[in-house]
């Protein structure tokens, strides 16, 4: 019997890491939000139609999909020696279309229409019918092919359990493996940004501002707080990532997140926000009405920030240093202690001139790898001189809120020693510019927060604070 020349190869899972109509209902959402409540009118007239709607309305960037690049350097060698290498996918033709015209290595397409779903016995009937029982290898990457395998002559394994693998040599031979990289459990606790959870501790900044930390019952409830909101942290980082996966792919170090990597899939992100955002939620109430009200607000801001708002240059900034300061607010509703106004206004500017350094940041990345875009933002390289003005100023402003503190009447009742706390305003000039030094070399981390837990510099200036305010309250020698 002679060796088929027809290599026929799965699209979702095989050829790419993802599924392209998960991506692709990801992409829809993002972009028409609304035409979420139609889906499942379109699931209504078969799977199908829905590929079909879908790939119509959606944008998907079949340029920084995932793809298995060993499997596709195989692939070229095989049509070198002469093989027909076919794309046969049940992804809808549209779609598989535009993967082929990119990849330039497909022979021929065969896909899902508006009538019929290619996959299982679909694919193997139409297979079988253009090149006949055993006339042709197939790679695929799930139990859908078990059938395809069956009718071809050799079976290739892609990203595959070992369950699988064992099934799949039930029916078919197989000659070539091709094993997935995945690690779940560490991807998926990369996926929760558990580091993140810093920017949580701000909810116990009323609480500590109060002079009341030894308040036990307090603490308890702020503790309680603190898992809450970082649930919804948690579920609002993966709500982000979904919907940056393209712009995510397209950045030197965001490109290795689990989702735009595809180690995670990204069917499991929307599964796993729905528990996290309840989780948040039941939480929420058992620390009390305020705190819950505050901690909806939140979520409502940080959706919006990441369906519509991150794309709007500088709003974005405003957002990300308003949501910071909400946790302050929400740490005050937890414990019922009054937020001061000084607080607040001094969160604002140091955590816009944050925000502003993290865009920074950014651009310069894309200004080495020559774009003049920030894809999935509302910058162009070129605005990265302005915004660095904007943080500077704004951190320098955060500095001078200290410098009126100090001559409040709030001090007064609350430190024996006020007029010690001076001495922060050349420790928090300093940081500041330090901060923005650092960015400017290109020696930044995408998190302003993160390099500030890690930098040497940082600590310091921290630690000098602290003992400053202890020495203020207490007039203690330390």
């Amino acid at each position: 019997m002679t060796t088929p020349k027809i290599i026929a190869v799965d699209l979702d899972g095989t050829v790419t890491l993802t599924d392209t109509l998960h991506e692709s209902v990801i992409a829809l959402v993002r972009d028409k939000p609304l035409m979420l409540f139609l889906l499942p009118l379109w699931l209504m007239k078969g799977v199908a139609y829905i590929k079909l709607k879908v790939a119509e309305n959606s944008v998907l960037d079949v340029t920084t999909l995932p793809y298995n690049l060993a499997l596709i350097e195989w692939l070229r060698e095989q049509k070198v020696q002469g093989k027909k290498i076919v794309l046969c996918t049940a992804a809808n033709e549209r779609t598989a279309q535009a993967v082929s015209k990119h990849l330039n290595l497909f022979d021929d397409v065969i896909a899902s229409d508006e009538y019929v779903n290619l996959k299982s016995g679909n694919k193997c009937h139409v297979l079988k019918d253009r090149y006949g029982n055993k006339g042709y290898d197939y790679a695929g990457n799930s139990s859908s092919d078990i059938e395809v395998w069956a009718s071809a002559s050799q079976a290739i394994v892609v990203n595959a359990s070992e369950r699988l693998q064992a099934k799949a040599a039930e029916v078919a031979s197989i000659s070539q493996i091709f094993r997935s990289e995945r690690s779940p459990i560490s991807d998926g606790l990369r996926a929760l940004r558990l580091h993140q959870w810093l920017k949580n501790t701000l909810l116990f900044v009323p609480l500590l501002a109060a002079h009341q930390l030894g308040n036990i019952q307090s603490l308890a409830g702020l503790a309680i707080a603190f898992l809450s909101f970082s649930a919804t942290a948690s579920a609002a980082y993966i709500i982000n990532d979904l919907l940056d996966l393209e712009s995510d792919r397209s950045h030197p170090r965001k490109k290795h997140r689990p989702f735009a990597s595809a180690k995670l899939p990204v069917v499991l992100g929307v599964a796993i926000v729905p528990f996290l955002i309840a989780l948040s939620i039941v939480l929420g109430t058992i620390v009390g009405t305020h705190f819950l009200v505050v901690l909806l607000l939140y979520l409502l801001l940080t959706l919006t920030y990441s369906l519509k708002l991150k794309r709007m240059a500088l709003v974005d900034c405003v957002t990300l240093a308003t949501l910071y300061t909400v946790r302050i607010i929400a740490g005050a509703a937890a414990v019922s202690v009054p937020v001061s106004f000084w607080l607040l206004t001094f969160s604002v500017f140091i955590f816009l001139s944050l925000a502003l350094v993290k865009r920074y940041a950014e651009l310069l990345v894309h200004t080495q790898d020559g774009k003049s875009v920030a894809r999935g933002r509302g910058y162009v390289v070129s605005d990265a001189p302005l915004l660095q003005i904007l943080g500077v100023s704004s951190g320098y402003i955060s500095a001078l809120v200290i410098a009126l503190y100090v001559r409040s009447e709030e001090v007064v009742s609350l430190y024996t020693q006020p007029i010690a706390i001076w001495c922060v305003l050349p420790l928090l000039l300093f940081w500041v510019s330090w901060v923005w030094l650092t960015a400017a070399r290109n020696e930044m981390h995408d998190d302003p927060i993160v390099f500030a837990v890690k930098d040497k510099a940082s600590l310091l200036v921290a630690a000098l604070s602290a003992v400053v305010f202890v020495y203020a309250a207490t007039g203690a020698k330390i």
